[in-house]
C-alpha cells in the first residue's frame, strides 16, 4: 500500500527536478571556487568583446574627427587612456559578476540542501515501510 506522505514527497521532488532543480543541480556539481572562476572568466571574455564593440562604435561615430586630428594626437596617451578605461570596465564588470554568481551559487546550494533533506526523508519512509512487511 502506498503511503500518502511518500507520494506527496515524491511529487514535490519530481516537480523540483523538472523546474529549478535542473539548473541548481548543474550549479551544485561544481566547487564554489571552480564555479565562480569559470563565471568570472566568461564575464571577462564577454566584457572584452563588449568593450571592443563600444570602442569600435565610438571610433566609427567620430571617424572623420579622428582622421583630421590623428597627427595632432598623442597616440601613447590615447593608448594609455583606452587601457585605463578597459581595466576599469573589466574590473567593475568582474566585481558585479562575482557578486551575482556568488548569490546564485549560495541560493542553489541552499535549495539543494532542502532537496537532499527530502531525499533522506523519502529513504526513511521506504525503510519504515520495508520494516512493516
Amino acid at each position: 500500500m502506498l503511503s500518502q506522505e511518500r507520494i506527496k514527497l515524491m511529487t514535490k521532488m519530481a516537480a523540483y527536478e523538472e523546474n529549478e532543480g535542473k539548473k541548481y543541480m548543474s550549479i551544485g556539481s561544481y566547487f564554489r571556487s571552480d564555479y565562480m572562476g569559470m563565471q568570472v572568466i566568461r564575464s571577462v571574455i564577454c566584457g572584452t568583446l563588449a568593450f571592443l564593440l563600444l570602442a569600435g562604435l565610438y571610433v566609427y561615430y567620430h571617424f572623420e574627427t579622428m582622421m583630421q586630428d590623428i597627427y595632432k594626437m598623442d597616440l601613447l596617451l590615447l593608448g594609455r587612456r583606452v587601457l585605463f578605461y578597459y581595466i576599469v570596465f573589466i574590473a567593475a564588470y568582474s566585481v558585479i559578476t562575482y557578486v551575482i554568481y556568488s548569490f546564485r551559487y549560495s541560493r542553489a546550494k541552499r535549495s539543494l540542501k532542502h532537496y537532499y533533506y527530502h531525499l533522506k526523508q523519502l529513504a526513511a519512509i521506504y525503510d519504515i515501510e520495508k520494516g512493516r512487511h
